[in-house]
Order: C-alpha cells, then sequence, then structure tokens
C-alpha cells in the first residue's frame, strides 16, 4: 500500500491550541479512500475532538482491525501510537494495552463487519469486562474491502448494488452495547461535525468504556445501478484486457439539524436515512428507557443519533483488576517478579 505523505510545513499564523499545536498537528497521511466516503469526516471529527481537548498525540494509542474503516487511524493522530490488528480482535488487543499502559488513551477504530461479525465476541466481552477505550464503528451496513455484501447491521429491506434484499435481522450495536454493560453509548452520523465533535470529545473524557456507533454512508456501494458509471456497467461493457473497477467520486453527504428534530437525508443511492437527534429533555442516564427509546424510533424507521446512556460512576477492567497505576513498562524487574515467597503467598491464598 502507498501511503501520501503530507508536506512538514504550514502556515505561520495557524490557530494553536494551549499545547501550542495546530491542526496540521493532529493529522495523519493523506486518505486512500473513495472520494466522498463519510470514514474521512470521522477521521476530521477525530482530529478536531483531540485538538480541541489540547490532548498530546504521544498519550493516543490508535486500535484498529481489518476493513476500510480499521485504515482510517492512518489518516489521524500521525504521531500517535498505533496497532492494526487482526480481523475482529482489536478490543482483545486494546485490552491486553490497557492492562499493560493505563495511562494512554486507547482509540479503538472498527467497522459493522469487524464489529458485529467475525469481532462480536470480541465486542461483547470488551464491554462486559469494561475496558478503558473509546470504541467507534464506522458503521456503513456493507462490506466495502470485499465488494459491498450486506453486514450484520444492514437493515431488513436494504437492496445490494446487485438488487438483491437483504432478508436478515440487523444487530443494533448500540442496544447491545448498553445491555452488555457500556457506560457511554452514543451514536452520531458522520455529516454532522457539529454532534459528532462533542460527542468524541466527552467519549475521550469518559472514565469507563465508551462506545460511539457512526453511521457512515459508503459512497462505492449506494451507487445507482442504473448509472453508466456504476461497477456493473463498466464490467458489462468492459472490452479491455483486464477488469477493472470504477468509483465513482461523489459528494460527502452532510446533516444540520435542531435536537429533537428528525431529518430524512438521501443516500448516494437514492434512499432515505431518517435520522432523529434526542431533544434536550432526555434522560440519558436510565438505561432501560433508552433502550426502550431506541426501539420504539427504530419501528418507526428512525435511526436516534446523540449521547443515548451514561453512567456518570463508571469502573474500568483496572480498577477491577487492582492493576497498579505505574505503566507495567515503567516497572523495575523486583516489581515484576518480587520472588518465590510472593509466589507462594499467592498460591496460598488461592487455596
Amino acid at each position: 500500500m502507498t501511503f501520501i505523505a503530507k508536506p512538514k510545513f504550514h502556515h505561520p499564523a495557524l490557530p494553536k491550541n494551549d499545547l501550542g499545536l495546530t491542526h496540521r498537528d493532529y493529522e495523519g497521511s493523506v486518505s486512500t479512500l473513495c472520494a466522498g466516503c463519510g470514514h474521512d469526516s470521522i477521521s476530521a471529527a477525530i482530529i478536531q475532538a483531540c485538538w480541541e481537548l489540547d490532548l498530546p498525540p504521544h498519550r493516543v494509542a490508535k486500535m484498529s482491525g481489518i476493513g476500510c474503516s480499521s485504515k482510517t487511524p492512518t489518516y489521524f493522530l500521525g504521531q500517535s501510537h498505533g496497532f492494526n490488528s487482526v480481523h475482529g480482535r482489536m478490543p482483545t488487543v486494546a485490552t491486553g494495552a490497557s492492562l499493560a499502559n493505563r495511562d494512554l488513551v486507547y482509540l479503538g477504530v472498527s467497522g459493522d463487519g469487524d464489529s458485529a461479525s467475525i469481532g462480536l465476541s470480541h465486542f461483547a466481552n470488551c464491554f462486559r469486562r469494561g475496558v478503558k477505550l473509546v470504541y467507534i464503528v464506522e458503521n456503513n451496513g456493507v462490506y466495502g474491502l470485499t465488494k459491498g455484501q450486506f453486514s450484520a447491521t444492514a437493515d431488513i429491506g436494504s437492496v445490494s448494488k446487485a438488487g438483491a434484499p437483504n432478508t436478515d435481522e440487523p444487530i443494533d450495536l448500540v442496544s447491545l452495547a448498553i445491555l452488555l454493560g457500556a457506560t457511554f453509548v452514543a451514536r452520531g452520523f458522520s455529516g454532522d461535525k457539529t454532534q459528532l465533535v462533542p460527542l468524541i470529545k466527552s467519549a475521550i473524557n469518559h472514565r469507563g468504556i465508551a462506545f460511539i456507533d457512526c453511521i457512515s454512508p459508503c459512497v462505492a456501494f449506494n451507487n445507482h445501478p442504473g448509472s453508466t458509471k456504476s461497477f456493473d456497467y463498466v464490467r458489462e461493457h468492459n472490452d479491455a484486457v483486464n477488469m477493472l473497477d470504477v468509483i465513482e467520486g461523489r459528494d460527502e453527504i452532510l446533516a444540520d439539524y435542531d435536537q429533537g428534530d428528525a431529518i430524512d437525508v438521501t443516500q448516494h443511492d437514492g434512499s432515505v436515512l431518517r435520522l432523529r437527534k434526542l431533544h434536550e429533555s432526555y434522560d440519558p442516564s436510565d438505561r432501560l428507557g433508552a433502550m426502550d427509546y431506541i426501539q420504539n424510533r427504530q419501528a418507526a424507521g428512525e435511526v436516534v443519533t446523540g449521547l443515548l446512556y451514561l453512567n456518570e460512576s463508571p469502573g474500568d477492567l483496572n480498577d477491577r483488576m487492582k492493576t497498579v497505576d505505574e505503566p507495567l513498562n515503567a516497572l523495575s524487574e523486583r516489581e515484576l517478579c518480587p520472588g518465590p515467597d510472593a509466589l507462594d503467598a499467592i498460591n496460598a491464598g488461592l487455596r
């Protein structure tokens, strides 16, 4: 894979945060995703959130799995730590890293295929254990790297680029996260940066595990089947010696609407996504009420966005396991290996 580096110089008059860093200092490599992809908008929101929080980039550890979404950590916080794990295992790698060094801010980026299919058990146990992690799913309902098959979050009645309808029940990740013990649960839309940036900032400041399900339209597989630039049309009319895929550049889908309002957002293929932003009177501390509200709005054909559930007194896995405050890599050999007497005492306590 080829990465395009951005110029290191920038205008000296760019605004700086309290650390003396500009917005550019929080960026990464140039994105290689499709033009107009919602994932790039999420990357921009993460950059903005970290810059506004005056968060030192070296204090962030970016974790990802496999998929279009899991490529995005390359495109933000280029001076941060990072680990790209195997398919679906991002939460498990983040669990180990968080236990080893609780001083870092862990930012996990995944996709609906990565988390809701092959990684569903890892997703579940991460929330059940309460890993200190900001877990963002960039949710587009398709497998973007393998030609647009339905993911486990695709709604019944969704039509693929080949015209086949989805007949399977979708997995609602926000309801599942609340049920499994997440202490901060939100849903955003990639095109609504006004809402998304504060959600990410709040998630980073949250002490327990925070989950954001971010709806992010796929520009490649929401293309209209009648287009002469669609995948199917190009394949049918391709007489070249090789097989080419054409991805038409599309404009980013944006949305701006007030709290308590609902809005219809037309996708690239002409389908309509109905978003409802929570009213300011909504009580996110009511766990059962949140689950009930999500399901009722879903039955009405709406996707609720905003802070859905918040436990203001969360714990995390490090607290439950009583790990030391110091990162393990900062401990001496004597502290890590206290000797046979300490081991005998531990074993005796387990008998």
